[in-house]
């Protein structure tokens, strides 16, 4: 009898002691982010054509919503507790329609998922998506995307397209700062898109 009330104490001990854990420790929350690039400044000229914003693919390694750290050469890994509110792809194609639009490269500017009825279609691969930490003391953020335009009247071959890369310091371990400095990487990127579009002879 000793030993079955002994077992049962131990028993409802480490019952105890489990609950207190799970009370003094809190299961980690999600936290959630949005890119939100700045405001594109207004360029010239004007395209009197029409654009849609078609298939942004991102490559597999990046294309997940958990944020990718890179902490060796060969060696990338996810960060669970840290995601984007949407998918890569989704978040930068809205992203460079808003952009174009705000700039005005274009008379007019249709957001992904649109029928394709425009004079031109604006697709993209994100190449590079990912938080460089392969240097502890200098966390970087990093993002290349290549662009891709095709006419209506010229077949699927694209007519004009540019590759950008750009790396942005961020602060060490912080979920907002990766988010932010990602957010200014991808402005920074469709500002010379627009530029470079307001210009581009093939598509006059």
């Amino acid at each position: 009898m000793n030993r079955l009330l002994a077992s049962a104490f131990l028993v409802v001990a480490a019952a105890t002691l489990t609950s207190a854990c799970s009370v003094t420790r809190p299961t980690p929350v999600r936290q959630m982010y949005l890119l939100e690039p700045p405001t594109a400044a207004t360029v010239t000229p004007t395209n009197p054509k029409s654009a849609r914003i078609g298939a942004v693919t991102v490559s597999a390694a990046f294309q997940d919503r958990v944020f990718v750290v890179r902490e060796a050469d060969l060696r990338f890994e996810t960060d669970f507790y840290r995601q984007w509110v949407v998918g890569p792809g989704a978040m930068i194609g809205e992203a460079t329609a808003r952009s174009l639009s705000q700039s005005g490269v274009f008379a007019r500017v249709i957001s992904p998922g649109a029928p394709p009825e425009a004079d031109f279609t604006i697709d993209a691969f994100v190449g590079e998506f990912y938080a460089d930490n392969r240097d502890p003391k200098a966390p970087a953020a990093v993002l290349a995307i290549t662009y891709y335009v095709t006419r209506a009247d010229r077949g699927l071959s694209p007519v004009w397209s540019k590759s950008y890369a750009k790396r942005a310091a961020m602060p060490a371990g912080s979920g907002e700062g990766y988010a932010a400095a990602q957010s200014r990487l991808l402005g920074e990127i469709l500002g010379e898109l627009a530029r470079d579009l307001a210009v581009a002879p093939a598509l006059r």
